[in-house]
């Protein structure tokens, strides 16, 4: 695929995006076959069309990323050089979220061909049905490192002794780390706009991750030291940052973090900063932080950095329309405008 005809369909991509008009449309909508018909008149066009018996949001759901997915996969399918890895490295957090989903089925022993049904089509790898066949989480591993496209992240830092129940989360976030650090050195490596762009966003997704490891491992049995290797080692808090987080011990300590990064301020202010649940919580606030930055890559032309940004931004289209479907399934309508703006 030239660089040319990559960027046209960037931008075809960033055009399908929904406005705040349409969604100001969709908030007003009374029923599900309501929703449908004003989502017919954009670019998901006739994707509920065919649905056998009543719409119900699961299923409009299931649609919107079912066409997501087939955008993504169309690109992926003519990208080559470049483009054509820069599209995998996209597609690796969910192959960890779906090997993880895998990985706790075992050890439930539950029936991981039926956890296949639940992994995200965007983590789907070739050999992942062979994996399913692991009748022990030592031979899931064993087969994960030799199978998978994320073998190298296991080799790296993990052995079949860290596979247990108390570890998962400690897997995933290490999982995470070593994909994060490997992604940015490979987006640093393009150089140009794509470097720039990339960074910036990975620097965010990282930072982000510190916070939360930080946060959710006070009151646990995770030492500092387990914690600090859990870091990754890239993002606008590192090292400095990163250093004082990895010896926190309150709110406090990782307020002051924050306060070193004028974008990242607001994070713990107000209600709720100690950690009780509030409208306006941490999460929400990255997540404006994180929608912000990517709405402004979607201009950046002639860059990688845009097919990031456009799957970032679709799938929380598709959360979004999820919500106000689920608003007015339940009836909640003072809820409906509860969603981020893209």
């Amino acid at each position: 695929m030239s660089h040319g005809y990559a960027e046209g369909i960037a931008r075809g991509y960033r055009n399908s995006l929904l406005s705040s008009s349409v969604f100001a449309s969709l908030a007003q909508c009374e029923t599900l076959d309501d929703l449908r018909m004003q989502l017919s008149a954009t670019d998901y066009g006739n994707f509920l069309a065919d649905v056998p018996g009543q719409l119900t949001t699961s299923i409009m759901a299931e649609r919107a990323t079912n066409k997501m997915v087939a955008e993504f996969e169309y690109l992926r399918g003519n990208a080559s050089g470049d483009l054509a890895k820069f599209l995998d490295y996209l597609t690796y957090a969910y192959m960890i979220d779906n090997l993880i989903l895998l990985i706790t089925g075992t050890l439930h022993e539950r029936d991981t061909h039926e956890l296949l049904e639940r992994c995200h089509p965007l983590g789907y790898f070739e050999s992942m049905p062979a994996l399913c066949v692991a009748g022990t989480v030592e031979e899931l591993y064993n087969a994960a490192i030799v199978e998978t496209p994320l073998a190298p992240y296991f080799r790296n830092c993990l052995s079949a002794a860290d596979l247990d129940d108390l570890n998962i989360e400690i897997i995933r976030n290490t999982l995470y780390k070593a994909y994060l650090e490997d992604f940015y050195q490979f987006c640093e490596g393009l150089g140009g706009q794509t470097a720039e762009s990339m960074t910036t966003l990975l620097s965010f997704e990282a930072d982000r991750r510190v916070l939360n490891i930080t946060l959710n491992s006070f009151g646990t049995s995770l030492s500092k030291e387990e914690r600090a290797r859990l870091f990754p080692s890239v993002g606008r808090l590192y090292p400095a940052g990163n250093n004082i987080l990895a010896r926190a011990d309150d709110v406090e300590q990782v307020k002051g973090v924050c306060d070193m990064v004028p974008e990242y301020r607001s994070f713990l202010d107000g209600p709720g900063a100690g950690g009780e649940a509030n409208a306006e919580g941490l999460e929400d606030r990255m997540f404006k932080e994180e929608t912000r930055l990517n709405r402004i890559e979607t201009i950046c032309q002639f860059q990688f950095g845009i097919f990031y940004s456009w799957l970032k931004l679709k799938e929380h289209e598709i959360r979004s329309i999820t919500w106000i479907a689920e608003c007015i399934a339940q009836g909640v309508r003072d809820r409906i405008g509860d969603f981020v703006q893209i």
